[in-house]
């Protein structure tokens, strides 16, 4: 009340503050989208006009070519590229939509019950998940590995298994999946223990058991928090390289994009043409992503924030 009665006093403070805002918004991005439009430009010129011409110069005297996109999604053996990105793509496709639907998909069905489902112990088991975020991820990297490997013994007794899995790609969704669970189970569940309660007690009156309730209700009004959480879950295992590796095991078949990119440089880094054209290939994935849901990105990421 007492801004609102400012402005009406003073009209030109909140033109004068939002021009403002407005332009320092401005610069921000501005600042922050300049290199990206750089390594854009780098990314369709040859080796030697990038070393005679800085790139924004092409950008007044364009002279572009696909050449550094061609070679390096597909191959150039004359630059010993190998056979290119392409089926480190496919990887890096194949690792992060399981990697990102599982956690989701459980993440979403456990927050419902932690927030609806009222039983014994059921605070404690939630702070208990919410408290698995301190646990460092690179000192879980080799114990699990060791697990997934060789499982667990008390002397000559198993208590758990060996999966096999290092090496393959399930090996790879696990623990991505088990990574993410607790934010992602955190965050929906305060979004969705604000939904009204009038709402599920009407559809129980009516008859609904949970899982109908669930479906029916709960998830439709849960789409903006899901679609936050998968974005961010989504840049995450696309741009991850430390887990990728580790439970790869060095396997090239299951290696991700991002391990191709560092020999796309050379022996002498020469090759920054080549490298600037992957990397563009890397972020061109994860922009589409974030652009096609960015409807679905601010609403989710204040959603449970406020109570009604």
């Amino acid at each position: 009340m007492r801004n609102s009665k400012l402005a009406e006093h003073n009209p030109g403070r909140k033109i004068f503050s939002s021009k403002i805002a407005t332009t320092i918004v401005w610069l921000i991005t501005l600042v922050w989208t300049v290199p990206t439009l750089g390594l854009f430009v780098t990314s369709f010129k040859s080796d030697k006009k990038i070393l005679n011409e800085a790139w924004w110069v092409s950008l007044f005297n364009p002279d572009f070519s696909l050449d550094n996109y061609k070679n390096v999604f597909f191959g150039n053996d004359t630059e010993s590229l190998g056979t290119g990105i392409l089926p480190y793509f496919i990887n890096s496709i194949v690792i992060t939509l399981p990697a990102t639907i599982f956690p989701i998909v459980i993440a979403t069905m456990a927050a419902y019950a932690l927030a609806w489902i009222r039983f014994r112990g059921s605070d404690f088991l939630f702070f208990s998940i919410f408290a698995l975020q301190v646990v460092p991820l690179q000192m879980a990297l080799i114990p699990l590995l060791l697990l997934f490997t060789g499982g667990a013994h008390i002397g000559s007794i198993p208590i758990f298994p060996a999966l096999g899995i290092a090496g393959d790609f399930a090996g790879i969704w696990l623990p991505h999946t088990m990574f993410a669970l607790p934010i992602a189970i955190y965050l929906l569940h305060n979004f969705i223990a604000s939904l009204p309660r009038e709402l599920m007690e009407a559809a129980h009156v009516d008859g609904a058991n949970h899982f109908k309730v669930f479906r029916m209700i709960v998830l439709p009004l849960a789409i903006p928090g899901i679609a936050a959480i998968s974005i961010f879950q989504f840049l995450w295992v696309w741009n991850d390289l430390l887990v990728a590796l580790t439970f790869a095991s060095g396997t090239e078949e299951v290696a991700p994009i991002n391990s191709k990119l560092a020999s796309l440089v050379g022996q002498y880094g020469s090759g920054y043409t080549q490298l600037s054209a992957g990397a563009f290939i890397t972020i061109a994935v994860p922009l589409i992503v974030f652009f096609s849901l960015q409807r679905y990105f601010v609403r989710g990421l204040l959603a449970g924030s406020v109570k009604s």
